[in-house]
């Protein structure tokens, strides 16, 4: 059963015949005609239409079709959840920018993206847990120290370091909570910058993503990994799978096995390891914690990380399409007035998410960079995302929530009362645009499973416009409350039933995307 894109077709439409008429031995369209009187004679059935080949074409009748309202009401908050990925342990990566910067507008797409994609594999009945790791080992770190030092020591950066304002910012911060720093120009003046440079930065970032509403379960520490001789254990382990061998007097990992385009390696011949080896030691522990199901976001510069990854979890012997997903996402440019935008005044030409934050607020950025796809390129227009209308798809859909909170407030106020689920007559819900709003209410449920299963939160955004759009037509031809004068009746009670389960849903919906739900605008 599925919904058909024509209002005419019904409510429901099923392929039914089409599938079972080969071995039924006739037409689909003679299997339909059998099938057809049965289904009629179902309760809440109004006709069943035999169509092309051997569609099945189902209308409801009004009271089957609104019955949905007093379920959504009664529901509330819980309405669109669903058991359908129950007992599914799944561990949830994203953002994990390295603590050298800000987190700049590529991570603030992840961490809007990442945590909608949560909050949807939750309301799924999943056991998520989400999940950030800082890659606070390794040569970056050492650039990062090395340019804090440079700063105090007002010298330039090195030509591989980092620069900007927040860099000089660090830099005098360290000094004055370390006044007893070693004098600049020694060994140990380094590992003090190295060491708090990194606590602050991280301490800025979490900072940061909390203002966005976004929070993790787990911040794991690269660092972590190499302290616990993970790393060795790790390479014990695929050892014993017989993958690892040694060339050229390094120590490598024969992922052309299962797929890679070449062998990884894992010890350096200096005697050091790579990047990956601390990769393959991160998914071991994370599958040693009991996950099933391991999905990491990362940036359009990482697509190559696909292979080698699949084929690393295969020399683990584990079915990589079953334990390990990766999702690539596309890079985000700031526009206004179709120019490019740098705003950043810390980070130099890097917009951060503090910079979005400030020019455009929380919902508006968390909208926005949730409501593309993935795989798209977006251009973020601050301009149009700071407008107040329905060209800006946040207050579009924001806007059509506290329309119908006011709705509620006047009914109130003038003693419209829905009254108990024994006062509503769904039957009477039968107009054109009630029966579109009704049906678009209940696609709730399965929007939410598909955009979680898919991993594609945008659907989320894109089905809450397309109900924002449903109501406001809604209104526009049905009055929800009496003219001065009249008293409420039982279509006036039966709207506003309709009214609030409008409401419910795009207030749940809003908050999947960790948007808010405002009552007044």
């Amino acid at each position: 059963m599925e919904k058909p894109r024509r209002r005419s077709h019904g409510d429901y439409s099923s392929n039914v015949a089409l599938q079972i008429a080969k071995s039924a031995g006739v037409s689909a369209r003679t299997v339909a005609e059998v099938l057809a009187p049965t289904v009629s004679a179902a309760p809440g059935i109004h006709t069943v239409e035999v169509a092309g080949p051997g569609f099945l074409n189902v209308t409801l009748e009004s009271a089957a079709r609104g019955a949905i309202v007093r379920d959504i009401v009664a529901a509330d908050t819980e309405y669109g959840r669903t058991d359908r990925m129950a007992g599914l342990r799944l561990n949830l990566e994203f953002v994990s920018a390295n603590p050298t910067g800000p987190v700049h507008i590529g991570g603030a797409r992840w961490a809007a993206v990442g945590d909608a994609l949560a909050r949807l594999l939750e309301a799924t009945g999943a056991d998520v847990t989400r999940e950030y790791y800082f890659n606070d080992a390794g040569g970056q770190i050492d650039r990062f120290a090395r340019s804090l030092l440079a700063s105090a020591k007002g010298v330039p950066v090195p030509e591989d370091g980092y620069s900007g304002a927040y860099i000089e910012e660090l830099a005098r911060t360290i000094l004055e909570r370390c006044p007893e720093t070693p004098d600049l120009d020694s060994p140990e003046a380094l590992g003090v910058f190295r060491t708090e440079g990194t606590s602050l930065m991280f301490d800025e970032i979490k900072t940061s993503l909390a203002g966005f509403g976004t929070h993790f379960d787990v911040y794991f520490n690269e660092k972590d990994l190499h302290d616990r001789r993970d790393l060795d254990a790790a390479v014990a382990r695929l050892r014993e799978g017989g993958h690892v061998f040694e060339a050229g007097g390094a120590v490598w990992l024969r992922t052309t096995d299962f797929g890679d385009d070449k062998d990884r390696v894992l010890l350096k011949s200096d005697g050091t390891w790579t990047y990956f080896t601390a990769d393959c030691a991160y998914y071991l522990n994370k599958r040693t914690r009991g996950f099933e199901k391991i999905v990491i976001m990362l940036g359009a510069d990482h697509v190559g990380y696909i292979g080698r990854m699949k084929a690393m979890a295969a020399c683990f012997g584990d079915d990589p399409d079953s334990t390990l997903e990766i999702l690539i996402g596309q890079l985000v440019n700031v526009v206004e007035d179709g120019r490019p935008v740098r705003m950043s005044k810390r980070a130099g030409t890097v917009v951060t998410l503090n910079d979005l934050v400030e020019a455009v607020g929380v919902d508006a950025a968390r909208y926005a960079l949730a409501r593309a796809s993935i795989d798209a390129t977006i251009d973020l227009d601050i301009g149009l995302l700071t407008r107040r209308s329905n060209d800006n798809p946040v207050f579009y859909v924001q806007y059509a929530h506290a329309r119908l909170c006011a709705i509620r407030r006047r009914a109130l106020e003038n003693g419209a009362d829905n009254g108990g689920p024994e006062d509503f007559e769904p039957s009477l819900l039968g107009h054109e645009r009630e029966t579109d709003l009704l049906g678009v209410l209940g696609e709730f449920p399965q929007v939410i499973a598909t955009a979680a299963l898919l991993r594609e939160p945008h659907r989320l955004a894109h089905y809450l416009e397309q109900l924002a759009g449903t109501y406001h037509r809604f209104h526009d031809s049905c009055r929800v409350l009496p003219r001065g004068g009249e008293e409420p009746d039982a279509l006036t009670r039966a709207r506003l039933w309709l009214t609030d389960a409008s409401r419910v849903v795009l207030r749940n919906g809003l908050d999947l995307l960790g948007v808010s739900a405002p009552e007044r605008m």
